[in-house]
């Protein structure tokens, strides 16, 4: 059954199916539930309670099915990691259409938390004074959100003493802006998360049993095992420092074992690596761990990168750069990590029809780049360069070579800082 909801007023353009209801009879019926008191019942493990979509470890978008262990999975992060407990106050700016909307369900209400839940846009001082008031104990983010806090001074008057910790996720986190995030509540730890709508929750995070540093993750999550696979596919020794693709180990609490439109074997399995008789489990991420054992996260390893939380396809984002002037023969798109560190900025690198282009016709191409995917795609995205190419690499099959792009890309803005 859909509850389908209209674009325009309350009519539909089209017959709805027998079993489905259109949004206003939906609510009928709710109203028409009121006073009446519904009975718990045995379900197995395995029922889905929640479907969410994502582009998530490689790059169409997919259909997750949520099942009753999911929502202990969070629960668990949440009480294991982030100290969650009995009479917390937690808040996390996010969305019932981002994992970490229903998450947040789980990880307060079955820990014996309340939920602080503000309406509205959690960057002016609106949402500072509301975190006050509400004397919120764990406060989630997003680094793009702490960015725009510090260039705006938004906290600035407000007690946030009352927060125990902060969680951060969805980004790759700045040292210098999460130190000043510190500050405004008495150098609290920030406890860093890094999941997937798949994973049900986290499978690297930080921990207030342990000593953390600034934008690093500080241990595998509770009942998982990361590897780190060297150039040849083979996990680095637990004790060695290393940077590499990450794989997770095959057996994970909480996580997927199917997908409503894909193969889940195909998609997390195939090709990966044995390790002691089981298949390693694949992610997409690249990984570092640091000699100290520390965790740091290096962006993607396909051609799928994090824009402002959300993972989003490079063949999607191209789709419509592509369209958007007749003197574009082909574009690249690519999530290239600031020179500071921090979010993903999005950068379309552009092959033309004719080579003689003008910073200005860059400028302009950038705006109409920005216009068409905030239509079209995400009212959030944002291209923050166009970098002019008289050619893309490629492989001998033709495909793309986002991942040297990257790599260049990276190298040039490191070094103009210089």
């Amino acid at each position: 059954m859909a509850v389908v909801i209209p674009t325009k007023g309350s009519e539909f353009s089209m017959k709805l199916r027998n079993s489905d209801l259109s949004w206003d009879v939906f609510l009928e019926k709710v109203y028409n539930l009121k006073g009446k008191e519904f009975i718990a019942t045995d379900q197995p493990v395995e029922t889905i309670t929640n479907i969410l979509f994502s582009s998530g470890t490689t790059g169409d978008p997919k259909a997750i099915p949520w099942t009753n262990i999911t929502p202990l999975k969070a629960a668990a992060d949440a009480w294991c990691h982030m100290d969650v407990r009995k009479g917390d106050v937690v808040c996390w700016p996010t969305n019932l259409g981002w994992m970490m909307g229903p998450w947040l369900v789980y990880a307060s209400l079955l820990n014996g938390a309340s939920m602080a839940l503000y309406i509205g846009s959690p960057l002016g001082s609106g949402f500072a004074k509301f975190v006050q008031d509400a004397k919120v104990t764990m406060l989630g983010v997003i680094p793009s959100i702490v960015r725009s806090w510090k260039s705006a001074n938004s906290t600035s008057g407000y007690d946030w003493s009352s927060i125990r910790c902060f969680g951060s996720s969805g980004e790759a986190s700045n040292v210098d802006e999460y130190l000043w995030l510190m500050g405004r509540a008495l150098y609290k730890p920030i406890i860093e998360y890094c999941g997937g709508t798949e994973i049900g929750g986290g499978f690297v995070c930080g921990s207030v049993l342990q000593a953390q540093a600034l934008s690093a993750f500080s241990t595998p999550a509770m009942c998982c095992s990361l590897y780190i696979l060297d150039d040849s596919g083979h996990p680095i020794p637990e004790n060695v420092p290393g940077i590499g693709e990450l794989a997770l180990g095959s057996l994970m609490f909480g996580a997927s074992n199917t997908l409503l439109n894909a193969d889940h074997h195909g998609v997390y399995f195939k090709g990966m690596p044995v390790l002691n008789g089981k298949v390693l489990r694949r992610h997409g991420d690249v990984f570092e761990r640091t000699a100290r054992k520390y965790y740091h996260a290096h962006g993607r390893a396909d051609d799928t990168m994090n824009l402002g939380g959300i993972k989003v396809s490079s063949v999607e984002i191209e789709r419509i750069c592509n369209g958007v002037d007749s003197s574009i023969l082909e574009t690249a798109a690519i999530g290239v990590p600031p020179s500071g560190g921090g979010p993903e900025l999005l950068t379309i690198a552009v092959v033309f029809k004719d080579s003689s282009v003008t910073k200005q016709d860059l400028q302009q191409l950038r705006m109409s780049f920005n216009s068409a995917l905030q239509k079209k795609l995400n009212p959030l995205f944002r291209v923050s360069q166009v970098v002019p190419l008289s050619s893309l690499p490629r492989t001998a099959s033709n495909k793309v070579m986002r991942r040297v792009l990257r790599q260049q890309l990276t190298e040039t803005n490191q070094s103009s800082k210089i």
